[in-house]
């Protein structure tokens, strides 16, 4: 089986928003952004990795849910996506927004012009990368052991996978709500039928899944 490079449960707006601008460490995702705004569908559901409590929904939902870990051997994320700590380093003792486990468990790769050393929280290894896209790809693949390689965003990082086209399946679920600002990961998902097969399926919930894979 060929190795996929997969973008998967990446949650966005109807106007195709998913983060807003000025990060800090209060708003991770940016002015006009509520997280739980675009990631309710998930957090819902009875496989919600951070549930604390019985129940929880089934469905399709829980389907994507249950499956975000399945067969993946390594992550890349940008820089915004770890932390909201921009230029040089200056603060090692800060190690991202994911806590003492986080909840990735496998080696995670982030592009960043500013290399710092490796660090292992857990069972995740964070390695920081200035690389191209095709480059982090291949070095993330190399760590995966054979398994497929999870793009996790944010945005940006996920625009420049998709215009390299490194891409090789795709799972975007579009929120019901309207946001009016930030940073776009389209204008329409059609945008994407040049390149992608393309499956849109609606959820009980109100989401929408977008399923983009090619030949």
């Amino acid at each position: 089986m060929p190795q996929l490079l997969r973008v998967q449960n990446f949650s966005i707006s109807q106007d195709g928003v998913g983060a807003g601008e000025n990060q800090t460490f209060e708003r991770p995702f940016g002015d006009r952004v509520e997280p739980w705004e675009l990631m309710s569908w998930a957090g819902a559901t009875a496989g919600w990795p951070n549930r604390t409590d019985p129940g929880g929904t089934r469905g399709l939902d829980d389907y994507f849910t249950r499956d975000f870990a399945h067969n993946i051997g390594a992550e890349i994320m940008g820089r915004n996506k770890f932390g909201y700590q921009r230029g040089p380093w200056t603060d090692h003792e800060w190690q991202g927004w994911w806590g003492d486990e986080p909840p990735f468990h496998t080696p995670v790769f982030v592009l960043t012009h500013h290399v710092r050393p490796s660090f292992t929280l857990s069972d995740t290894t964070f390695h920081f990368l200035d690389a191209t896209p095709a480059e982090a790809a291949q070095q993330a693949k190399a760590a995966a052991d054979g398994k497929d390689v999870r793009v996790g965003g944010g945005v940006s990082t996920v625009r420049e996978f998709l215009d390299a086209g490194l891409l090789d399946t795709l799972h975007i679920a579009v929120a019901p709500v309207t946001i009016g600002a930030g940073l776009t990961l389209w204008e329409s998902p059609e945008e994407l039928e040049d390149r992608y097969h393309h499956e849109t399926v609606p959820s009980s919930s109100g989401v929408t899944h977008h399923l983009f894979w090619r030949d």
